[in-house]
Protein backbone atom coordinates (compact mmCIF):
# COMPACT_ATOMS: atom_id res chain seq x y z
CA UNK A 1 0.00 0.00 0.00
CA UNK A 2 1.25 3.37 -0.97
CA UNK A 3 0.10 6.82 0.35
CA UNK A 4 -0.95 8.16 -2.69
CA UNK A 5 -3.33 5.08 -3.04
CA UNK A 6 -5.21 5.39 0.33
CA UNK A 7 -8.91 6.33 -0.39
CA UNK A 8 -11.76 6.48 1.64
CA UNK A 9 -14.43 3.68 1.54
CA UNK A 10 -17.53 4.23 -1.22
CA UNK A 11 -20.01 6.04 -0.03
CA UNK A 12 -18.19 7.35 3.24
CA UNK A 13 -18.37 11.13 2.02
CA UNK A 14 -21.32 12.80 0.37
CA UNK A 15 -20.72 16.19 -1.91
CA UNK A 16 -22.47 18.96 -0.39
CA UNK A 17 -25.38 20.61 -1.92
CA UNK A 18 -24.77 24.03 -3.95
CA UNK A 19 -27.76 25.73 -3.04
CA UNK A 20 -28.48 29.25 -5.10
CA UNK A 21 -26.84 28.21 -8.25
CA UNK A 22 -30.21 28.86 -10.89
CA UNK A 23 -33.26 27.26 -11.77
CA UNK A 24 -31.69 24.40 -13.71
CA UNK A 25 -29.82 23.37 -11.15
CA UNK A 26 -33.14 22.10 -8.95
CA UNK A 27 -31.96 23.61 -5.74
CA UNK A 28 -31.94 27.39 -7.44
CA UNK A 29 -33.97 30.40 -5.84
CA UNK A 30 -35.13 29.98 -3.00
CA UNK A 31 -32.86 27.35 -2.60
CA UNK A 32 -34.65 24.63 -0.56
CA UNK A 33 -36.54 26.43 1.87
CA UNK A 34 -39.82 27.12 0.39
CA UNK A 35 -41.36 30.89 -0.19
CA UNK A 36 -41.28 33.61 1.96
CA UNK A 37 -42.21 33.53 5.78
CA UNK A 38 -40.03 32.97 9.16
CA UNK A 39 -38.19 29.89 8.24
CA UNK A 40 -37.11 31.25 4.29
CA UNK A 41 -35.20 33.75 6.79
CA UNK A 42 -31.68 32.91 8.63
CA UNK A 43 -31.91 32.72 12.79
CA UNK A 44 -35.16 30.81 13.16
CA UNK A 45 -35.39 29.59 16.83
CA UNK A 46 -39.41 28.34 17.04
CA UNK A 47 -39.31 25.49 18.99
CA UNK A 48 -42.38 24.82 21.44
CA UNK A 49 -44.26 27.25 19.15
CA UNK A 50 -47.28 26.30 17.65
CA UNK A 51 -48.67 29.18 15.45
CA UNK A 52 -50.42 31.23 17.99
CA UNK A 53 -52.18 28.07 19.20
CA UNK A 54 -52.17 27.58 22.95
CA UNK A 55 -49.22 25.34 23.62
CA UNK A 56 -48.80 21.76 24.87
CA UNK A 57 -46.82 23.18 27.96
CA UNK A 58 -49.49 25.12 28.88
CA UNK A 59 -52.19 22.93 28.23
CA UNK A 60 -51.32 20.90 30.62
CA UNK A 61 -51.36 21.38 34.25
CA UNK A 62 -48.76 21.20 36.83
CA UNK A 63 -48.61 18.89 38.93
CA UNK A 64 -46.12 18.20 42.06
CA UNK A 65 -42.91 20.07 43.38
CA UNK A 66 -39.29 19.41 44.41
CA UNK A 67 -38.91 19.47 48.21
CA UNK A 68 -35.97 21.73 48.90
CA UNK A 69 -35.18 19.72 52.50
CA UNK A 70 -35.22 16.15 51.19
CA UNK A 71 -32.34 14.21 51.91
CA UNK A 72 -30.71 13.24 49.13
CA UNK A 73 -28.55 9.45 50.40
CA UNK A 74 -26.07 7.34 48.10
CA UNK A 75 -27.37 4.28 47.91
CA UNK A 76 -24.66 1.51 48.34
CA UNK A 77 -25.72 -2.69 48.46
CA UNK A 78 -24.31 -5.13 50.79
CA UNK A 79 -23.13 -7.24 48.31
CA UNK A 80 -21.09 -4.22 46.49
CA UNK A 81 -19.51 -3.58 49.80
CA UNK A 82 -18.56 -6.93 50.15
CA UNK A 83 -17.21 -7.11 46.60
CA UNK A 84 -14.87 -3.73 48.08
CA UNK A 85 -13.75 -6.10 50.88
CA UNK A 86 -13.26 -9.08 48.50
CA UNK A 87 -10.98 -6.81 46.33
CA UNK A 88 -9.05 -5.59 49.20
CA UNK A 89 -10.24 -1.94 48.73
CA UNK A 90 -11.78 -2.31 52.34
CA UNK A 91 -10.27 -3.47 55.27
CA UNK A 92 -13.55 -5.66 57.52
CA UNK A 93 -11.62 -4.86 60.60
CA UNK A 94 -12.43 -0.95 60.84
CA UNK A 95 -15.54 0.71 61.22
CA UNK A 96 -16.83 1.60 57.51
CA UNK A 97 -18.01 4.47 57.24
CA UNK A 98 -19.08 7.22 53.81
CA UNK A 99 -15.21 8.85 54.14
CA UNK A 100 -14.20 4.85 53.78
CA UNK A 101 -16.15 3.72 51.36
CA UNK A 102 -15.51 7.25 49.18
CA UNK A 103 -11.63 6.32 49.72
CA UNK A 104 -12.45 2.69 49.02
CA UNK A 105 -14.16 4.48 45.11
CA UNK A 106 -17.47 2.59 46.73
CA UNK A 107 -18.93 6.04 46.05
CA UNK A 108 -18.11 9.31 44.39
CA UNK A 109 -19.21 11.85 46.56
CA UNK A 110 -21.02 11.27 50.31
CA UNK A 111 -24.42 13.80 49.26
CA UNK A 112 -26.68 14.06 52.72
CA UNK A 113 -25.29 10.44 53.80
CA UNK A 114 -24.39 6.59 52.69
CA UNK A 115 -27.84 4.42 52.75
CA UNK A 116 -27.26 0.18 53.19
CA UNK A 117 -29.56 -1.28 50.55
CA UNK A 118 -30.00 -5.60 51.36
CA UNK A 119 -28.90 -6.72 47.42
CA UNK A 120 -26.09 -9.49 47.46
CA UNK A 121 -25.02 -11.36 50.50
CA UNK A 122 -22.27 -10.39 53.01
CA UNK A 123 -19.35 -12.98 54.48
CA UNK A 124 -17.73 -11.50 57.09
CA UNK A 125 -18.72 -9.99 59.83
CA UNK A 126 -18.43 -5.44 59.83
CA UNK A 127 -18.63 -2.21 61.98
CA UNK A 128 -20.84 0.34 59.88
CA UNK A 129 -21.59 3.85 60.54
CA UNK A 130 -24.01 5.16 58.15
CA UNK A 131 -27.17 7.30 57.68
CA UNK A 132 -29.38 5.17 57.09
CA UNK A 133 -30.14 1.21 56.32
CA UNK A 134 -33.07 -0.55 54.91
CA UNK A 135 -34.53 -3.32 57.70
CA UNK A 136 -33.30 -6.11 55.61
CA UNK A 137 -30.14 -4.83 55.00
CA UNK A 138 -29.69 -4.42 59.01
CA UNK A 139 -30.61 -8.16 59.04
CA UNK A 140 -27.93 -9.58 56.72
CA UNK A 141 -25.37 -6.97 58.62
CA UNK A 142 -26.52 -8.95 61.98
CA UNK A 143 -27.00 -12.57 60.86
CA UNK A 144 -23.07 -12.34 59.56
CA UNK A 145 -21.76 -11.35 62.90
CA UNK A 146 -21.78 -7.48 62.62
CA UNK A 147 -22.97 -4.18 63.99
CA UNK A 148 -24.51 -1.42 62.48
CA UNK A 149 -25.07 2.00 63.77
CA UNK A 150 -27.27 5.14 62.39
CA UNK A 151 -25.93 8.25 62.54
CA UNK A 152 -28.07 11.38 63.63
CA UNK A 153 -28.12 13.13 59.49
CA UNK A 154 -28.83 16.90 60.06
CA UNK A 155 -30.13 18.73 62.89
CA UNK A 156 -33.73 19.50 62.58
CA UNK A 157 -34.65 22.91 61.78
CA UNK A 158 -36.39 24.38 65.47
CA UNK A 159 -40.23 24.26 65.41
CA UNK A 160 -40.98 28.33 64.97
CA UNK A 161 -42.13 29.11 68.48
CA UNK A 162 -45.19 31.91 68.84
CA UNK A 163 -44.23 35.07 70.58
Amino acid sequence: MKLNEITDNEGATKNRKRLGRGIGSGSGKTAGRGVKGQKARSGVAINGFEGGQMPIYRRLPKRGFNNIFKSDYVVVSVGRIQVAIDAGKLDAKNTIDAAALKAAGVIRRELDGVRIMADGELTGKLTIEVAGASKAAVEKIEKAGGTIKLLSVKAEKPAATAE
